[in-house]
């Protein structure tokens, strides 16, 4: 069993990961900043659940304070660090810059140095499938080139990336990027569409469909996502003989570095979201076509080969039985 550090434990994606790893017997540190960016009720609530295991502990903390990430891991000293700590959100970046890179600039800056400096064996941290960007080529392969994002949440998300391939080159630090597509499930966030749908169905408003309804994702249910990263724990990346600087696959490397895309490897129609929705809630949707929205992409589909070829996993929940399972929690929840 490791002492794991999982940051933004109070997250959706964070706290699903810290409660696996307290359930496989791990001693779990939990850290977030409980910001306001969504409701902090649920993320109070989140931690209620995880704190009903002896052994997660938590401490309310912002990786942006740099003195305070530095003593954390000199008394704490985690094995393992999760970074699932982040300002998210596509839209929310055009309008409020500055917060990306205080927490996922400055933030995981932090996190690299508290891991060189004090032992960590594997850092594995939250990249995302918006630093495909204008890429069209589908699927999305973490072969290809990234250079052209088109929002600053995915600007900040490759330059995550780069910091940490620096760090493994440097420091001989192992670290594992996973590129995460369209996660949901219960817990979820409510500015993500399963969530924000549900509750405008429930509360009889209107939803706004971009490009017309034009769109595919590739929704990731997010016990896969995280069984997945347990999965990874024990797999710390090593240099690869495969990689050459005369052609340079951005994935791999002579350093202890790796990318994985983590999908369903099933792009759906946002307008067949809205159809399992329906169905599930029994709940017609009353919708408000309009225009894509800056930032946004068209599509998004994962290759997850090398995913599946190094930890023999593959994500299956079909979109259906995840929105029921997300549905009956919403439910339960608000009490609908």
């Amino acid at each position: 069993m490791k002492k794991i550090l999982v940051t933004g434990a109070a997250g959706f994606i964070g706290f699903h990961y810290a409660k696996l790893l307290c359930e496989a017997g791990h001693e779990v540190l939990g850290i977030d900043n409980l910001n306001d960016y969504y409701d902090v009720s649920l993320k109070e609530a989140r931690l209620r659940e995880l704190e009903t295991f002896d052994n997660f502990s938590f401490t309310k903390l912002d990786l942006a304070d740099r003195d305070a990430v530095a003593q954390y891991f000199v008394e704490y000293k985690p094995q393992i660090v999760a970074n699932l700590a982040a300002q998210p959100g596509v839209r929310y970046s055009i309008e409020n810059p500055h917060a990306y890179i205080d927490s996922n600039i400055q933030g995981f800056l932090n996190v690299l140095e508290g891991c060189r400096h004090n032992g960590v064996e594997h850092l594995i941290y939250a990249s995302s499938s918006s630093v495909y960007g204008a890429n069209t080529k589908l699927p999305f392969a973490t072969h290809d080139n990234v250079d052209h994002p088109i929002s600053l949440y995915a600007a900040t998300k490759k330059s995550n990336e780069l910091m940490a391939h620096t760090y493994a080159h440097l420091y001989r630090l192992p670290v594992t990027g996973l590129r995460f597509f369209t996660v949901y499930g219960p817990w979820g966030r409510p500015d993500m569409a399963v969530y924000g749908f549900t509750k405008l169905m429930h509360e009889g408003k209107k939803i706004d469909v971009y490009n017309h309804g034009d769109m595919q994702r590739d929704f990731t249910y997010v016990d896969d996502i995280v069984q997945a990263m347990l999965r990874l724990i024990d797999h710390p990346p090593t240099p690869s003989a495969d990689w050459s600087g005369d052609h340079p696959d951005p994935s791999i490397s002579n350093a202890p570095y790796r990318l994985y895309n983590i999908g369903n490897n099933n792009p759906e129609q946002l307008m067949d979201l809205i159809k399992v929705l329906e169905d599930e809630t029994g709940l017609t949707a009353d919708l408000n076509m309009m225009e894509m929205q800056p930032g946004d992409v068209y599509a998004t589909y994962a290759d997850i080969e090398s995913l599946a070829r190094d930890i023999d996993f593959k994500p299956s929940t079909p979109l259906k039985d995840g929105v029921a399972k997300f549905v009956a929690w919403y439910k339960e929840y608000h009490g609908v």
